[in-house]
């Protein structure tokens, strides 16, 4: 008598509900397919356009404006030290230069100072002196005059208007449009340039010193 063979053992399948058939794992997910990593990197693009429109963190912006308050002292010690040279040596009476920014040098106008315009208005009243100077150097060389090279005053100027460039593109800040300078007629003899390079020189140191107690005060008012 044989005994008949057990039949084989066959294992259920599993409910077309089981975990293990409904979820995918993060790595088939992420690498599994094209249309999954297409996804993937749409939603990357999202998350780098959402984190681009927040705002700079606070102590972000406190830096640069320190930054900004560092290279105006800097340009404020460079004028000081390029009126020191001996060739200004007499005093400046006369104004030749119309299209200057009037500074105001009272305290209590940074009381009441805004945030926006007074980036805007800093802006227009640096490149205004940007082209004073640039109009200087180039009389200067002209009359191959004695008066120190104002190279220097204008490279870090221009740097100073990239930087608070910046800080109006992130404060949605507008710029005021900047007349062409006033400028005065063809400086012939060398005392001209000499007197003309005082008087703008002079100017300057007075806006520079302005310029770095407003950064002082717009930093203040920045949220900690």
């Amino acid at each position: 008598f044989v005994q008949p063979a057990a039949p084989a053992l066959v294992c259920p399948k599993p409910p077309s509900s089981a975990p293990c058939h409904r979820l995918l794992s993060v790595a088939d997910l992420l690498l599994g397919d094209s249309s999954s990593s297409l996804l993937l990197s749409l939603l990357l693009a999202q998350l780098h356009l959402l984190a681009s429109a927040f705002p700079a963190q606070p102590r972000r912006i406190q830096t640069d404006f320190d930054k900004l308050t560092n290279q105006t002292r800097h340009l404020l010690k460079l004028t000081q030290d390029l009126l020191k040279d001996p060739v200004f040596g007499t005093e400046v009476d006369h104004h030749r230069f119309k299209s200057l920014p009037a500074i105001s040098s009272r305290v209590s106008d940074l009381s009441s100072l805004e945030f926006k315009p007074t980036l805007s208005q800093l802006y227009a009243d640096l490149k205004s002196f940007e082209h004073h100077f640039e109009w200087l150097n180039r009389t200067r060389k002209q009359q191959h005059s004695s008066v120190p090279k104002l190279t220097d005053m204008i490279s870090h100027i221009k740097s100073l208007i990239h930087s608070l460039q910046r800080q109006m593109t992130r404060a949605e800040a507008s710029r005021i449009p900047v007349p062409s300078p006033s400028l005065p007629p063809n400086l012939a003899f060398h005392w001209e340039v000499v007197q003309s390079s005082q008087e703008l020189l002079q100017r300057f140191r007075l806006f520079c010193d302005w310029a770095s107690r407003v950064f002082l005060t717009l930093k203040s008012r920045l949220p900690a």
